[in-house]
């Protein structure tokens, strides 16, 4: 007589010992997964913050979002995708930077758009984030430096508003852990936007530079801000670092508080070409003075460097 059940059985085994062949080799799920038309899991890049992250002054602005957002093809998260894409890299990409944004508006609504945190998902793999300036009123300060005289209480006032903006900023940067606690977050700086020096000789500049609009002393002031400003992103990434979170700080600034090579020169008034926007913003068909002092085109691009060789999750295949 038949016994009906041993055959079933022994398959039974030979199916069991065959799965756990398939978890003790590394790198075998994932070959299976190719095997059947699955492929490599995509990898989920989220891009939040204000105007330097949402490219505003780097022009091919989304439709619709011309005059609010002003989220740009050529902004530096926008660069770093697509160079992903071009090496057949599957990126799923949301980008929710929006200009004027400050730590609050992460949270909440802003300009008719979703609070930036909603973009976010437990498996995020990259955030880049670009956040500070509009809760200290950076680009009011510009505009007194350009417009009046910002040396002495502009100067001071600007400063005491940075330990405010270091929480902030340590709250937005423990809000995302929160949501994607397996993202890398990349937080980026914002750099010297006017040389702190003379303007360069026999090169075109931008009026800008002329001396009726940042005085000498005002140029040694204003870089004073921004590299505290810098300074204080900088010292948030590493608190929130040793409180476990994996954040990264990218600047055009060094650690100890230098233009990078790669931005060296390229301040406005400096030599050509230059990586910030100036008064031609103001020019018709142009942004308008909320691209003054922006990273341009290039500018982004440099940025996008940046961000790629300081993270390997966002390096293209085999480099």
């Amino acid at each position: 007589m038949r016994e009906p059940h041993k055959v079933p059985i022994m398959k039974l085994l030979l199916s069991a010992i065959a799965v756990g062949a398939l978890v003790s080799v590394p790198g075998t799920a994932a070959m299976a997964a190719t095997a059947t038309g699955s492929g490599p899991r995509a990898l989920n890049v989220v891009a939040m913050g204000d105007s330097y992250g949402s490219g505003t002054g780097a022009g091919d602005y989304q439709p619709g979002t011309e005059g609010n957002c002003w989220r740009s093809a050529n902004s530096y998260s926008e660069v770093v995708v697509r160079e992903l894409r071009e090496q057949n890299r599957p990126v799923k990409f949301t980008n929710a930077t929006c200009s004027g944004a400050t730590t609050k508006h992460l949270r909440e609504s802003f300009k008719g758009q979703a609070p930036q945190l909603d973009a976010l998902a437990w498996n995020t793999d990259v955030v880049l984030l670009s956040i500070g300036t509009n809760d200290i009123g950076y680009a009011g300060y510009g505009g007194i430096c350009m417009q009046a005289d910002c040396t002495g209480a502009p100067t001071s006032a600007i400063l005491d508003r940075m330990p405010a903006m270091r929480t902030s900023v340590k709250t937005a940067l423990a809000d995302i852990r929160a949501r994607s606690p397996r993202a890398q977050i990349v937080l980026t700086g914002y750099g010297q936007q006017v040389t702190p020096g003379e303007n360069a000789a026999d090169v075109p500049l931008d009026p800008i530079c002329g001396a009726n609009v940042f005085s000498a002393q005002e140029r040694v002031e204003g870089n004073r801000v921004a590299a505290a400003l810098d300074g204080t992103l900088s010292g948030a990434a590493r608190w929130a670092r040793a409180h476990g979170v994996r954040v990264k700080y990218v600047s055009p600034y060094t650690g100890s508080g230098e233009v990078r090579p790669e931005f060296e020169g390229h301040s406005q008034c400096e030599a050509e070409p230059t990586f910030y926007r100036g008064f031609d913003s103001l020019a018709p068909g142009q942004e308008g003075q909320e691209a003054v002092l922006h990273l341009n085109q290039p500018g982004q691009a440099a940025l996008a460097d940046l961000v790629r060789d300081r993270v390997p999750a966002l390096r293209p295949a085999g480099s």
